[in-house]
């Protein structure tokens, strides 16, 4: 086969579709739960902590910027066309965190390794919704998410050269990292700190109200996070797991989600692309932006690093 000539320009990646495991499972509000999980493992990586503790400005407004970025991060996944656009706006947003840690370790959030880092902890939090939140994977419907988290990986046009081969490989990869490279540090520490958790934008109780059952919230948040975590980093960090909260935490996520009507088990984001593919909303309607109530602090509009969409 002739080698490609270094100017023949790569074919376009193609986004993930309403076919794909990906989309089934993603935007689901479940994942919301594992919020604390997937900021806490991405934290935990030397170089993507640094840049957290260094440009972040996540702790001082914790709920506004986790529900904002569900757009962006979503759309990747359910913007159809439009998604190779939406995962390079994304990438934009890290341009600029860069930096040097306390140890002098220098750090780059578009380092392969550090992005793709990130990217691996969305793939692993949409196989724990469908697995032990959901109905269960078999190996053929993992290996399959593996295949879609690369082509959804494609889209924001970084180096293939961090992402293994296979499934099998990937499994190799994830028990190195949570062996032997992810760190306990302070990030990861703030993440897990709730005690003074703030009240959700959005949700229709008085203050007083939040603050008699913050602490209830940010107990059953934190044992949740704990039960996700691999045993390596469950024993870096001194948590203890045991046969009782496994069994625990499928009889209470199992039943509460039964609760919940079909049509609102999605993020906005998402139920906005399925609408698209069924024909319910124009394939070219304007993309679901946050509401408001979910933007950074006026002092913070100008920095290139927030998705700021014009509402």
């Amino acid at each position: 086969m002739p080698t490609p000539h270094p100017d023949t320009p790569r074919p376009a990646p193609e986004p993930l579709g309403p076919d794909s495991l990906t989309w089934q499972f993603f935007g689901d509000w479940r994942t919301l739960l594992l919020a604390p999980w997937a900021g806490a493992m991405q934290n935990m990586h030397p170089q993507l902590g640094a840049g957290v503790a260094e440009h972040s400005r996540f702790f001082e407004e914790r709920w506004q910027r986790l529900f904002r970025s569900l757009y962006p991060i979503g759309g990747v996944v359910y913007d159809g066309p439009r998604a190779v656009e939406t995962a390079r706006r994304v990438r934009g947003y890290h341009r600029t965190v860069a930096g040097t840690d306390r140890h002098g370790r220098r750090y780059h959030a578009l380092e392969p390794d550090t992005f793709y880092w990130a990217h691996a902890t969305f793939f692993v939090l949409t196989l724990l919704v469908a697995d032990r939140l959901g109905p269960g994977l078999s190996d053929a419907q993992k290996r399959q998410l593996f295949d879609e988290h690369v082509q959804w990986w494609r889209l924001y046009g970084m180096s293939m050269r961090p992402v293994p081969a296979d499934w099998d490989e990937f499994q190799a990869y994830w028990e190195h990292m949570t062996a032997h490279v992810l760190e306990d540090n302070q990030p990861t520490r703030d993440v897990l700190d709730l005690t003074e958790l703030a009240k959700p934008p959005a949700l229709p109780v008085p203050d007083a109200v939040w603050r008699l059952v913050r602490g209830v919230v940010a107990r059953q948040f934190l044992w949740l996070t704990v039960g996700f975590f691999p045993a390596a980093v469950r024993h870096r960090l001194g948590y203890r797991w045991t046969v009782r909260d496994e069994r625990r935490l499928g009889r209470l996520l199992h039943l509460g989600w039964k609760l919940v009507p079909p049509s609102r088990r999605y993020h906005p984001r998402a139920r906005a692309g399925w609408e698209r593919a069924r024909g319910v909303r124009p394939a070219h309607a304007p993309l679901v932006e946050t509401p408001a109530r979910n933007l950074p602090p006026l002092d913070e509009w100008d920095s290139p690093r927030h998705y700021l969409p014009r509402l």
